[in-house]
C-alpha cells in the first residue's frame, strides 16, 4: 500500500480545487446573467467537482493493489450519470441542446483525480487548455460560420499531404543521379504550400479593407509573381488606381527574398545565411518603395476584393507542378553541374527565374552549394531572382502600361542594387 505525505496529499489537493475554480470561472462568468439555481454548475460546483475527484485520487493511491483504480473509475461513471441527469433536467427546462457543461464537469472531476494521482503539472496545464477552448467559444463558433468549403478542403489536403503521404515516402535518391529524395521534395512541396495556404489565411484575418499594403504583402507570401499579375491586371482595368495598385505589387515583391531566405533557412542554415543579407536588402527597398508609392497616390481603390488571394487557398494541381518543377530543376542543375560545372548551373537559374524563383532556390540550398560551391549555389539563387524580376517588371509594363512598368522597374532597379552591394560590402557571418 503506497503511502503519500499529508504535506504532498494537500498540495496536490490544492492543485485539484485550483483547476476546478478556473474552469468553474470561464463557466460561471458565461451563465452570469442566470438566476441562481437555474444552472448546472458555476465556479463553487466545478471546484468541489475537481476536489472531489482529487479526494478519490488519493484513495486510489492510497489503495493502489487493492482496486483502488477500479473504484476510481467507477466514481468517475457514477459522477458522469449523475451530472448529466441534472444537464438533462436544464435542458427540458430550456428547451436547448448542448453537452459542453456535462464534458466540463467531468473534465474537472478527472483532472482534479490526475491532479492528486498523477501529474500535477500536466493536469494544470490542461485544465488551462480546457477553459482557452470554452473560452473561445464565440470565436471559434464566428470561424466556422466563415470558413468556406475550399478552405476546408484546402486545410484537409495539406494536413493530408503533411502527417500521411511524407511519413510513407522514402527518405532516400531514388534516382541515377542521387539528386531526387522523394521525402524531402514532397517536405519542400509542404512547405511552399504552407506558405500559400498562410497567405490566404492572413488576409481573410486582417481583412481586405486594410488596404492593397496588406494584400500584397500576404499575397507576396504565396508568389510574388501573381500577385503582380493580379495587381497590374486591375491597374489594367481601373488605370485611376495605378499607383495604389503598383504599390501593392512593390510589397509582394517585398516579401519576395524574406520568404526565399526563410525557405533556405530551413533546408541550409549555413547557406540561408550567406543570402541574409542582399535578400533583406532587396526586400527592405521594394518595402520602402512600396510606401513611397503609396504615400504619393492621389487615386484611391474603392475595391475590396483580394485579387492575390481571391479563390481556393490551396491549388492542388499547382502545388504539385511546382513539386514536378522542382524535381526537374534538381535532376537538371546536377546534370548541368557535372556536365558544365557552375556555368551550367547558372543558365538553368536564368531559364528557372523566368517561372518560379522558389524551385532553384531550394535546389541550390539542397545540394548545389556541395556541388559547386557556396559561392556559386549563391550566384545561382541571385540570377534565379533577376530574372524574375524581369518577368514582372516587363508584365507589369505590358499588362498595365508605363505607369505601372515605370514604377515597379526604377524599384526594382533600385532593390537590386541594395542586394548587390549589401553582398559586397556587409560582411558574411563567420564560419564562411
Amino acid at each position: 500500500m503506497f503511502e503519500m505525505g499529508a504535506a504532498e496529499l494537500i498540495r496536490r489537493l490544492a492543485y485539484a480545487l485550483a483547476i476546478g475554480l478556473l474552469i468553474g470561472l470561464e463557466r460561471g462568468w458565461g451563465a452570469r446573467a442566470e438566476q441562481e439555481g437555474e444552472r448546472t454548475a458555476g465556479v463553487r460546483t466545478h471546484g468541489l467537482a475537481a476536489l472531489l475527484g482529487g479526494v478519490w485520487g488519493a484513495v486510489a493511491v492510497q489503495y493502489a493493489h487493492d482496486a483502488g483504480a477500479v473504484a476510481l473509475g467507477l466514481s468517475f461513471v457514477l459522477f458522469g450519470a449523475v451530472m448529466s441527469a441534472y444537464r438533462y433536467r436544464e435542458i427540458e427546462h430550456e428547451k436547448t441542446f448542448g453537452a459542453t457543461s456535462v464534458v466540463a464537469m467531468m473534465l474537472a472531476y478527472a483532472l482534479g483525480a490526475f491532479a492528486v494521482a498523477g501529474d500535477e503539472v500536466a493536469a494544470a496545464a490542461a485544465a488551462v487548455a480546457t477553459t482557452a477552448l470554452l473560452a473561445a467559444k464565440g470565436f471559434m463558433h464566428d470561424w466556422v460560420q466563415k470558413l468556406t468549403w475550399d478552405e476546408l478542403r484546402s486545410g484537409l489536403v495539406l494536413l493530408v499531404m503533411s502527417f500521411i503521404l511524407l511519413p510513407i515516402l522514402p527518405d532516400h535518391p531514388v534516382d541515377r543521379w542521387d539528386s531526387v529524395n522523394p521525402h524531402e521534395l514532397w517536405l519542400l512541396t509542404v512547405l511552399i504550400a504552407t506558405i500559400s495556404f498562410a497567405g490566404h489565411v492572413a488576409v481573410k484575418t486582417v481583412g481586405y479593407r486594410r488596404g492593397v499594403a496588406v494584400a500584397g504583402l500576404a499575397g507576396g507570401l504565396a508568389s510574388s509573381t501573381a500577385t503582380t499579375a493580379a495587381m497590374s491586371r486591375l491597374a489594367c482595368e481601373q488605370p485611376g488606381d495605378v499607383g495604389v495598385l503598383a504599390a501593392g505589387a512593390l510589397f509582394a515583391n517585398a516579401v519576395m527574398g524574406p520568404r526565399v531566405l526563410a525557405v533556405l533557412v530551413v533546408v541550409n542554415p549555413e547557406f540561408g545565411l550567406r543570402l541574409a543579407a542582399p535578400l533583406i536588402a532587396v526586400g527592405v527597398v521594394y518595402l520602402l518603395a512600396g510606401w513611397l508609392v503609396i504615400r504619393r497616390s492621389e487615386a484611391h481603390s474603392d475595391d475590396d476584393s483580394n485579387p492575390a488571394t481571391a479563390g481556393n487557398p490551396l491549388d492542388l494541381p499547382a502545388v504539385l507542378k511546382f513539386g514536378a518543377l522542382l524535381a526537374a530543376v534538381m535532376i537538371l542543375s546536377r546534370i548541368l553541374t557535372r556536365i558544365a560545372g557552375s556555368a551550367g548551373v547558372f543558365a538553368l537559374a536564368a531559364l528557372s527565374g523566368l517561372a518560379d524563383v522558389d524551385a532553384i532556390s531550394l535546389s541550390m540550398a539542397r545540394h548545389g552549394a556541395a556541388e559547386i560551391g557556396a559561392a556559386g549555389a549563391a550566384v545561382a539563387v541571385l540570377i534565379a531572382i533577376v530574372s524574375n524580376t524581369i518577368v514582372k517588371v516587363a508584365m507589369g509594363w505590358v499588362m498595365a502600361g508605363a505607369g505601372m512598368g515605370a514604377r515597379l522597374a526604377i524599384a526594382s532597379v533600385l532593390a537590386l542594387g541594395a542586394g548587390v552591394a549589401a553582398l559586397a560590402l556587409l560582411p558574411l557571418p563567420s564560419g564562411f
